[in-house]
């Protein structure tokens, strides 16, 4: 834990003190110690009333930063109380693509404010960005780079540095062009310090070896090619190979962050939400679980079904009914780790479809050898346990032996279906996360139910 999360619940009260006293002189202290990302968590748990002002105390390089890290009604509420001069001031400073993630949050009549204020050559840009799909490449990156030719010379690009770098998202890599913005290499800034002659042409220190995405590339695979290679910064292409702009890695973390999120939500079989927890109401949460939850409710009505079937089964052999939900528990538990591995192979682009017969044949190998150890184990649990300790009549070895033979092989089955339904979905282009723990528990426990059953007619004559 860092100091200031130790502090953190200290330093809002003194905040809030200071803001109810009207010491703005302190308070200016305060954030000059503290850092932009840091100012905006606390300013995200302020009172509203105080908010306004406290921004405005912010000095004019921190203020930007702080905005960007708002939550969007933070920000919302801050732009409904700025003046046209105090936005155009904010925006002026925000790197493009932090100002279309702003819009895109806004309604529209706080956009159309936005644009208004907006330079024309900006509100053009923005309006481009906007066009791009939202999961997409071009929604994602920024038109602030810094560009250089073939024939300028490494001070010549220092200049070029100078000029423009207050205005570019990133000045540590500096990608070549010809006249026409055809993307033809990249120098880094370590390439041009370390540069023993200061009038050789960049065209022969660059390194044409260059990774590029479209702009309608999926933004979650860039985010991964970025962190597979490396990059601090991934340059954007169209169709004819143009640079039109570049994502930064700071902006890969973010989408990696959302995507690990909207898989968790929907492997515990909750539709995504992009808002924080605390500051979701109660309506927005039950209409994000309660679809799953009735559509999981019906679907489990297939197992009271089964076990209607077995009524007879179960009276005459009561002690059966007991192990069911051992059965159907381990069954589902086993059927989770598969698919949870198997997405996250998924997900980092370790596992295609074309594995599919790899995976299978890996998972029944461990789906054996759990399947026995758990089978030893639990027939010298319920002999002991069940039968000797507890005095359970019922329990003979006939009938752990189908409970034992159930196990082994409903954990086998479990383990196929689990690794085989997120690659089925990758397949037919669903979401593999949504074939999670409840889905995949679902289809076990029936299964579970059947194969026990089975097995006590076979083996117990009923």
């Amino acid at each position: 834990m860092s100091d200031f999360e130790e502090r953190y619940d200290d330093t809002l009260e003194k905040l809030k003190e200071l803001a109810s006293e009207k010491r703005y002189n302190d308070l200016k202290k305060e954030f000059s110690s503290l850092y932009p990302t840091d100012i905006a968590l606390l300013f995200d748990d302020m009172p509203e009333e105080y908010l306004p002002v406290m921004f405005r105390l912010l000095p004019k390089e921190t203020a930007a930063d702080v905005f960007v890290e708002l939550e969007s009604d933070s920000q919302e509420m801050l732009i409904r109380g700025f003046s046209n001069t105090e936005l155009k001031q904010i925006l002026d400073d925000l790197y493009l693509d932090d100002t279309v993630d702003i819009i895109e949050e806004m309604p529209a009549n706080v956009v159309k404010r936005i644009l208004k204020n907006s330079d024309p050559e900006t509100r053009q840009d923005i309006n481009k960005l906007l066009q791009y799909p939202e999961d997409s490449a071009g929604s994602l990156m920024t038109t602030e780079f810094i560009r250089l030719r073939l024939d300028t010379t490494v001070a010549g690009a220092f200049d070029v540095i100078r000029e423009k770098g207050d205005d570019s998202e990133t000045i540590n890599v500096c990608y070549v062009t010809d006249e026409k913005r055809h993307l033809l290499g990249y120098v880094t800034i370590r390439t041009l310090v370390l540069a023993k002659d200061t009038s050789a042409r960049i065209g022969d220190i660059m390194d044409s070896q260059v990774i590029s995405v479209n702009t309608h590339e999926d933004k979650e695979i860039v985010a991964q090619d970025m962190s597979k290679y490396d990059f601090d910064a991934m340059p954007v292409v169209d169709l004819e190979n143009r640079i039109v702009g570049i994502i930064t890695f700071d902006d890969a973390i973010d989408v990696m962050e959302e995507e690990a999120t909207e898989d968790i939500e929907k492997m515990a079989a909750i539709t995504p939400s992009d808002k924080p927890y605390l500051k979701t109401g109660v309506i927005e949460i039950w209409k994000s679980r309660i679809p799953w939850l009735l559509l999981l409710m019906i679907s489990a009505t297939f197992t009271g079904m089964i076990i209607t079937s077995f009524e007879d089964a179960l009276a005459a052999y009561v002690a059966l009914t007991a192990f069911i939900p051992m059965l159907m528990d381990t069954g589902g538990n086993c059927g989770s780790q598969a698919s949870v591995t198997v997405i996250r192979g998924i997900s980092l682009q370790e596992i295609e479809f074309s594995d599919a017969f790899k995976v299978i044949w890996k998972e029944l190998r461990v789906a054996v050898l759990c399947g026995l150890v758990l089978a030893v184990v639990s027939f010298g649990k319920i002999m002991l346990f069940d039968g000797m300790l507890m005095g359970n009549e019922g329990i003979t070895p006939t009938v752990a032996a189908v409970v034992c033979f159930t196990l082994f092989l409903t954990i086998v089955c479990a383990k196929v279906v689990g690794c085989t339904m997120p690659l089925l979905a990758k397949k037919i282009g669903a979401d593999p996360a949504v074939m999670a723990s409840p889905f995949i528990t679902t289809i076990v426990d029936a299964m579970s139910l059947i194969i026990y059953f089975q097995f006590a007619k076979l083996m117990l004559g009923i």
